[in-house]
């Protein structure tokens, strides 16, 4: 599986969490640092995101791909956008939650969120 990662770096601890939840190995973790220009278009710069990925056709249609969204909400419904257009499907997603009591604050693995069945469910309640 590939981990496309748009927010904070993970640890070894969060990948394991994340190989244990979906009980796929990660191939490999590509990681893409998000900073975006509030005063420019997101859609040119989720563009430009998305090509920084630099998987192939093949591997967006064919790969097994989860991803870890950008914390800004604007940011992640156009990258998960941008991806179901060239996947064809929305991929899972990593949600995180902070560790009561932590210091300093940690956040760890949460669950793995599957869109593509939310998606085909809530087309049977049309």
């Amino acid at each position: 599986m590939i981990l496309i990662n748009f927010a904070h770096p993970l640890t070894a601890e969060d990948l394991d969490d994340i190989e244990k939840m979906t009980k796929v190995q990660l191939e490999k973790t590509i990681e893409i640092p998000v900073q975006f220009d509030p005063d420019q278009t997101f859609i040119k710069q989720v563009k430009s995101l998305i090509v920084q990925v630099g998987l192939t056709s093949r591997e967006w249609q064919a790969g097994q791909i989860l991803v870890n969204p950008p914390s800004l909400n604007y940011i992640a419904a156009v990258v998960l956008a941008e991806i179901h257009g060239r996947a064809g499907y929305f991929p899972p997603i990593v949600r995180f939650k902070p560790v009561s009591d932590s210091l300093p604050l940690v956040f760890r693995v949460a669950e793995i969120i599957n869109l593509q069945t939310i998606r085909d469910g809530a087309r049977r309640s049309r």
